[in-house]
């Protein structure tokens, strides 16, 4: 997600500025906000196709339903943390960075899940596989919804940019409230069938937490310098919070309407306390890899994901569902790392590197995916 370059500067005495200082550890945090996200996704991805295989439910299965409210919500609200320093970039620059740079990996990766299965799918005829591949240009498979949101979010930030925030956010906050009246009950359910197509249902629910994530980047950021202040606050806030997340999602309470906005955002806000916690400590370094190599994972996970899952069950190594959903969890998100860091400097890096003909603006200089996504 080509952007920001938050590495610390250092001032003409050669030691780091505050200010260096202050971007280096908002880096940390991020990332390792980043990586509690992803881990959720592919958990809940893992978990929900395990579920269904074995026909029975694990001790991941609780987990995936109480980060429901806010796994999703999260993501989006750090997406658009850092979009203001785009806005005013030349139009074609932003366009290649924020727009074009997703729908490669959308349209190469839709490509790349489709031939991987058209034996199963049943899409051995040319002429089917292309339709099909069309189709999912428009309908897309599985987690790749995602990718192909992000685009559209970055156009309608840019077109909002003259606009008062309080005026895009309640558009945007209207837009929520109407989509999720209208929930899609599935397993895999993204949360709305307002009109039955995922992108618009997705824009309608995600828009105001981008938004919220540009428009509230101060008081975001200034929360969680607050949490590296107050360490035992900011744990004692997350046990609260905690107990009305169980309470909230046992009870069905933050599926309503409304509640729906607020237990993301609360969800959303805890994530940048845990994750300002964990960065103040450098606990667990590899979750902070893990956000910043979020966009290779979400984009290569689901293969591995599935093949991991169906040699287990042909094998019967494992038996119970969370064990079995927690090491799906696992080779997936290796795999997909061990994919990305094999490829970076080889021909087959266009699987994650965006090359040079799929770009309108030259690069900044800058790795293309990998740590582009902190600023995104």
């Amino acid at each position: 997600m080509n952007s920001i370059d938050f590495h610390a500067a250092s001032s003409h005495s050669g030691k780091p500025s505050v200010a260096a200082a202050a971007r280096a550890e908002r880096v940390a945090w991020v990332d390792y906000a980043k990586g509690l996200s992803i881990i959720l996704v592919v958990s809940m991805h893992s978990a929900l196709g395990v579920g269904l295989a074995l026909e029975k439910t694990g001790w991941l299965h609780p987990v995936v339903a109480f980060a429901k409210p806010f796994r999703m919500p999260d993501f989006f609200m750090v997406a658009g943390l850092f979009v203001g320093g785009a806005l005013n970039w030349p139009l074609r620059r932003y366009l290649d960075r924020k727009v074009l740079h997703f729908a490669y990996f959308f349209v190469l990766w839709t490509l790349i899940i489709l031939l991987a299965k058209a034996a199963e799918l049943d899409l051995t005829d040319p002429r089917a596989f292309v339709l099909a591949f069309l189709w999912a240009l428009v309908d897309p498979y599985s987690s790749l919804w995602f990718v192909q949101l992000l685009p559209f979010l970055f156009l309608a930030a840019r077109l909002l940019r003259g606009a008062p925030p309080a005026v895009s956010i309640s558009l945007a906050t209207a837009l929520h409230v109407l989509a999720a009246r209208y929930p899609d009950g599935g397993q895999y359910a993204m949360g709305s069938h307002l009109t039955g197509w995922m992108l618009v249902d997705t824009f309608c629910l995600f828009l105001v937490y981008f938004l919220i994530g540009h428009h509230a980047r101060a008081a975001i950021l200034a929360f969680a310098a607050s949490v590296d202040r107050r360490p035992m606050l900011a744990l004692a806030g997350l046990a609260v919070w905690g107990v009305l997340e169980w309470y909230a999602v046992a009870r069905g309470i933050a599926e309503r309407p409304g509640l729906t906005l607020v237990f993301g955002l609360l969800g959303g806000v805890a994530v940048v306390a845990v994750a300002s916690l964990m960065a103040k400590v450098r606990l667990a370094p590899a979750l902070a890899y893990c956000g910043r190599q979020s966009l290779p994972i979400y984009l290569a996970f689901a293969l591995p994901m599935a093949a991991t899952r169906i040699a287990l069950l042909h094998t019967g190594m494992l038996s119970d569902p969370g064990w079995m959903a927690a090491l799906v969890t696992s080779v997936a998100i290796l795999a997909a790392l061990a994919l990305e860091a094999l490829v970076r400097q080889t021909p087959a890096s266009f699987l994650f590197t965006r090359p040079s003909w799929a770009r309108l603006a030259p690069p900044d200089n800058e790795p293309a995916l990998a740590a582009g996504t902190r600023g995104s």
